[in-house]
């Protein structure tokens, strides 16, 4: 039953392989016809050297002009066979590499629109060793296997046809040993399928250790965890051989020996048919040679083309792990209805929301608050409160099930994309910085920002002072995740991004927790002038960042137990006053007392 499933499940990912192939119907169509004519070429000649044999040399008849003439077609024949080869596999090698493009072009695409809660379960190693290895598989598919499977079938048909024209009897019965090797091959596709499927998997898992540990590199050293580390890459490793080393022995079983020994067996089959009609009737020298000239080409194709079975049942099971990624439909929350709201002032409504990511476990519940246009609040609470629950909500990172968030008095699922992502502007806790230039990182929601802008929303934030001082400037190489700068300064820059994107809500997530004393003066000042006008949000941890804002809601186990300025909170000595007091060594309760 599961050989059934696993069976129909290749034949449906094959053929779905080769749809994409639809897209490049004229290239294709001019790649067969050099195909044919390159196999034409091949089928003739061994007629040729026939004719040459049996009416020329063994009578003993050498006309110059025939002889020549003959010389000339099969000079022909062998040149013709080298270029029309050549643009061949020149046209099918272009639409191979042209469909991988699209196809990994395709899941990229997908990836970017699924669900952070897709995120939240699947490794990023995994998801990097389906883009990248699955689909320099599927490309071997296109390269190797599929061009080398149409040329060898065409040549295969190329050559019965050449067969039967010489003894029909004798192809018919050599025409049988296909049978044969059709069964080798559905036997070791059978076979195989786990094999492979157990292998891509592994590969993942040695993906997603590598990238685990390249990104947690200075914990590792920090706390001497090389040889620990080390040896768990190595079981996953090994397990990765362990899998390769199952297909080798069948590949070592049912590939090159099988084709062998059915060759084999066929060479005995024309050598014992021409033995036992010789004792009848003459047989022509030429058809001898002509008919084993053709078995040995019979079956060099199937050679080719048994020696890459193994790359397409690996094309095949890489296949399926990128189409199950390309069909995941834990998809990101998109717009529902027609119509076409736009945030203009700013204004936010929680009303009656609870979230759980998972299961019933919920992390917010029945929450409820409002925040006017260009209002400052901030959320505070222990750790599992629900703070960043709200922002992931705000920003539709998640779909609400229970409640409803409002923007300006319009549904948040009612927004389009690109208006909730212009008009919100996230500063996250851990700066993120992309490979490029300190100006293309400060210009990322908007590529069309001049220079002049761009330097205005650095220096805004006081970013201009380190930035003007870097050997390149603005045009300063910003390495992977931006190493070589300073956790202030990956955050300055993070806040020049957002304010050159003028949103019109602002979302901090506790942005000023990795900057110094000294820059976090700049950046207080600076955000005084970045809320002027715009709705800000802050998920704050550090109590002492926010004592100037409007409206501080204190949350507890998904709750809000209480809200008010610090002042009022603080005069309520309730859990706001108590997580101040615990920050602050209890300096209030001395200043009191």
């Amino acid at each position: 039953m599961e050989e059934t499933q696993n069976l129909s499940r290749q034949k449906k990912d094959l053929l779905r392989l080769l749809s994409f192939l639809k897209k490049y119907k004229g290239l294709l169509i001019t790649a067969f016809v050099f195909l044919f004519l390159a196999t034409g070429c091949e089928m003739y000649g061994p007629i040729i050297v026939k004719k040459f044999l049996d009416n020329y040399l063994m009578k003993r008849y050498f006309p110059k002009n025939e002889i020549v003439f003959l010389f000339t077609i099969y000079a022909s024949l062998l040149l013709g066979k080298v270029l029309f080869s050549y643009f061949q596999l020149l046209i099918f090698q272009k639409i191979a590499f042209k469909v991988v493009q699209d196809i990994r072009m395709k899941v990229y695409e997908h990836v970017h629109s699924l669900a952070f809660s897709f995120f939240d379960k699947t490794p990023i190693g995994t998801i990097v060793s389906r883009i990248t290895n699955d689909t320099e598989a599927i490309k071997d598919f296109y390269v190797s296997v599929l061009s080398t499977f149409v040329q060898q079938i065409v040549f295969l048909v190329g050559i019965v046809i050449a067969m039967y024209s010489l003894d029909t009897k004798l192809a018919t019965m050599c025409l049988g040993l296909i049978f044969i090797i059709y069964f080798v091959i559905l036997t070791y596709r059978k076979k195989s399928f786990p094999f492979f499927m157990e292998m891509r998997k592994q590969l993942s898992n040695v993906n997603a250790k590598l990238n685990e540990h390249l990104q947690g590199m200075a914990i590792i050293q920090a706390f001497n965890q090389q040889k620990r580390l080390q040896k768990e890459f190595e079981s996953v490793n090994s397990a990765h051989y362990n899998a390769g080393v199952k297909t080798i022995r069948l590949d070592s079983l049912f590939l090159r020996p099988a084709t062998d020994l059915i060759y084999t067996i066929g060479i005995m089959l024309v050598l014992s048919f021409f033995g036992i009609n010789s004792f009848k009737n003459p047989v022509e020298v030429g058809t001898i040679y002509a008919f084993i000239s053709y078995m040995e080409r019979f079956f060099e194709p199937i050679t080719q083309m048994m020696m890459k079975l193994s790359l397409l049942q690996q094309a095949v099971v890489s296949s399926a792990r990128v189409f199950d990624l390309m069909d995941e439909d834990q998809l990101a929350p998109v717009k529902a209805g027609n119509e076409k709201p736009a945030i203009t002032t700013g204004k936010i409504e929680f009303k009656n929301v609870s979230f759980a990511y998972e299961n019933d476990h919920k992390v917010i519940h029945d929450l409820s608050f409002t925040v006017k246009p260009g209002q400052s609040v901030a959320f505070v609470g222990h750790t599992g409160s629900g703070k960043s629950t709200i922002m992931n909500l705000l920003l539709r990172f998640y779909q609400i099930k229970e409640g409803t968030v409002y923007l300006d008095g319009q549904d948040l699922s009612s927004f389009e994309e690109e208006e909730l992502r212009k008009n919100i502007g996230l500063v996250l806790q851990d700066p993120y910085l992309f490979v490029g230039d300190i100006k293309g990182n400060i210009a990322m929601y908007n590529e069309n920002l001049t220079i002049d802008e761009i330097k205005d929303a650095a220096s805004l934030v006081h970013a201009n002072e380190f930035i003007e001082k870097l050997p390149n400037g603005y045009d300063e190489e910003v390495v992977e995740r931006g190493a070589t700068l300073s956790s202030g300064q990956r955050q300055l820059i993070t806040f020049a991004r957002t304010i050159a994107a003028k949103p019109t809500i602002l979302i901090l997530d506790e942005a000023t927790a990795n900057i110094d004393s000294e820059t976090e003066d700049y950046i207080q000042s600076a955000l005084t002038e970045m809320r002027k006008g715009r709705t800000t949000v802050i998920i704050a941890h550090r109590l002492s960042t926010i004592q100037d804002v409007d409206c501080i809601y204190v949350l507890h186990k998904g709750k809000i137990v209480e809200q008010g300025n610090h002042q009022e909170l603080l005069a309520k000595q309730g859990l706001y006053y108590n997580m101040y007091l615990l920050q602050n060594k209890g300096s209030l309760q001395l200043s009191e007392s």
